[in-house]
């Protein structure tokens, strides 16, 4: 007796909503298309942000792409520069990260020292460069000679080696050991495509020399 008093109840309730709801409707038509029209704008926004969603991430994986093709070009073009051309190139990033009194020196009796200058903060700059083929490596004695002149004929504050190319072991082993920031094919690759000197010296070796080798705001 209970459970049908209580079905009654929930069918007079449900009947009940269902008539004031025709009332409603009857009565205010215009209630009716307002809620439609909400939902169907609320539906069409939410559909119009996943599309938007959808094509800013596409948009970004083919900017991450066209980024590393424009990188590989870039390569491609250095590969094929001459070594002199190459020396120009490395002395525009220099300046390009703020580096001052830049000069290209290589040459004939250059003493292993192809650009001279100086970092933003005032330490002398001694840069090699080698514009090797890419799957050479940069030999021992190519490393001996820099590490031979670049402080002691040179003062560097920061000797920096850069390669086209991958370092032999022994010569990176000269790197670190002599504070020696050597920059392979990858790490010249960052600094081309943008990535500012300075946070590529911790990178390889010191970078910095020892205390004693510094000086401030030398002249190059």
């Amino acid at each position: 007796m209970q459970r049908r008093r209580e079905i009654r109840r929930k069918t007079g309730l449900t009947a009940g909503g269902v008539a004031a709801a025709l009332f409603v409707l009857w009565e205010y038509p215009w209630l009716f298309l307002g809620s439609v029209g909400a939902v169907a704008v609320g539906v069409m926004g939410w559909l119009v942000l996943q599309a938007h969603r959808r094509e800013r991430d596409g948009d970004r994986a083919w900017r991450a792409k066209d980024r590393r093709m424009d990188l590989e070009r870039s390569m491609t073009v250095i590969d094929d520069m001459s070594w002199q051309d190459f020396e120009h190139y490395v002395a525009e990033l220099c300046r390009r990260d703020g580096c001052t009194n830049v000069t290209v020196v290589g040459g004939s009796g250059d003493l292993a020292a192809d650009i001279l200058g100086q970092m933003p903060d005032g330490r002398r700059l001694v840069v090699q460069v080698k514009h090797y083929a890419a799957h050479r490596t940069v030999p021992s004695d190519d490393m001996q000679k820099f590490v031979g002149m670049a402080f002691a004929e040179h003062h560097a504050d920061v000797a920096l080696f850069v390669a086209t190319c991958e370092y032999g072991k022994a010569a990176r082993q000269l790197a670190t050991k002599h504070n020696i920031v050597a920059l392979n094919r990858n790490l010249f690759g960052s600094w081309n495509s943008g990535a500012p000197l300075s946070s590529l010296l911790p990178l390889s070796g010191a970078g910095g020399g020892t205390r004693s080798r510094r000086r401030t705001n030398p002249t190059p």
